[in-house]
């Protein structure tokens, strides 16, 4: 019997972007813009290595063999983040798929297990065929681990922030994310059949709501055949996985703290690991973040730099 280690990680905005300067005067980013192949180095500073060392440790933190990303902006990145900040730590086989986001966030996946084969879903429409179904993807991969497939379905569903009604912005958003988690319901039943139960899958990513009884989640996280380990396995008070950071009055102090990244088991994979627990690793959380209360990485700010504002979760199971 085969024993693995997942983790999903949203690691908040891994791109390989220029950041203009905040010392650059406009008339030269103006200039620098109209001329983009002529790179002028003094408009330009580096501000990533040392978050990016931050988040390398989260995940390092997790001791993983298949570890989940949300918000890498393409493969080109993925593969350099791997390179710089995880070299020699034999995450040989990664994917990256180019999804719906405008933002250019899209779901990754690295791991020492090779896989067998990927599938996009970033295609699938709504029912009404007006609109795309993932606001970003979501992604297939299969295993095939001692002769068993096994396979993880990637996932952000719709943020739940609203520019134009911040304070109603959960409520808001909240039918999109409804149609995705029965879109991901769906496709576990076209792959598994009408009951998904016995088979070999997990369902990970930012869900981007709360395991509560108003949450849009309700058609995938409400099946029978699921289990979200994070609010059955752990304390209420010891499941939040994100630090929502606002100075908005009216967010009570509790709301900051939330779960919104998941780890669903099949109920197969659940009764056989019935003893295992998931892992959230707080240690490159901002200090604003004072409910957690134990140890953070060397150079860990008030604000900035943090490995991201969500904390990386990750269970170990037998397959």
């Amino acid at each position: 019997m085969a024993k693995i280690t997942i983790a999903t990680f949203n690691c908040e905005n891994l791109f390989r972007r220029f950041k203009f300067s905040s010392k650059a005067k406009p008339e030269k980013i103006n200039n620098a813009i109209e001329n983009g192949f002529i790179i002028d180095k003094t408009l330009f500073e580096t501000i990533l290595d040392p978050e990016r060392e931050l988040t390398a440790k989260a995940i390092l933190d997790c001791k993983a063999d298949i570890v989940c990303l949300v918000e890498v902006e393409n493969f080109d990145t993925l593969k350099s983040f791997v390179s710089k900040f995880l070299s020699g730590k034999n995450y040989k086989y990664n994917i990256l798929i180019d999804g719906n986001d405008p933002r250019l966030i899209d779901v990754a996946l690295i791991s020492k297990i090779p896989f067998d084969h990927v599938v996009t879903h970033q295609f699938d429409r709504t029912a009404n065929n007006k609109a795309l179904m993932f606001s970003r993807d979501c992604l297939e991969v299969k295993f095939t681990i001692e002769e068993k497939p096994f396979y993880i379905f990637v996932n952000h569903f719709k943020s739940m922030l609203d520019k134009n009604d911040p304070a109603n912005g959960r409520k808001n958003t909240a039918a999109r994310r409804k149609e995705q988690s029965q879109a991901v319901t769906n496709i576990l039943k076209e792959r598994f059949g009408s009951n998904p139960s016995k088979a070999n899958w997990v369902v990970v990513g930012d869900l981007n709501d709360y395991p509560d009884q108003d949450t849009s989640l309700k058609p995938l996280i409400d099946n029978p055949w699921i289990e979200n380990v994070v609010q059955t396995r752990l304390d209420e008070k010891d499941s939040w996985t994100h630090f929502w950071d606002t100075s908005s009055k009216k967010v009570s102090n509790d709301e900051k703290y939330k779960q919104i990244d998941y780890i669903l088991l099949s109920k197969q994979l659940a009764d056989k690991n019935v003893n295992s627990k998931p892992v959230i690793v707080r240690k490159g959380l901002c200090l604003n973040a004072e409910k957690y209360k134990g140890a953070r990485y060397e150079g860990i700010g008030k604000n900035r730099p943090a490995a991201s504002d969500h904390c990386p979760v990750a269970i170990t199971i037998d397959i």
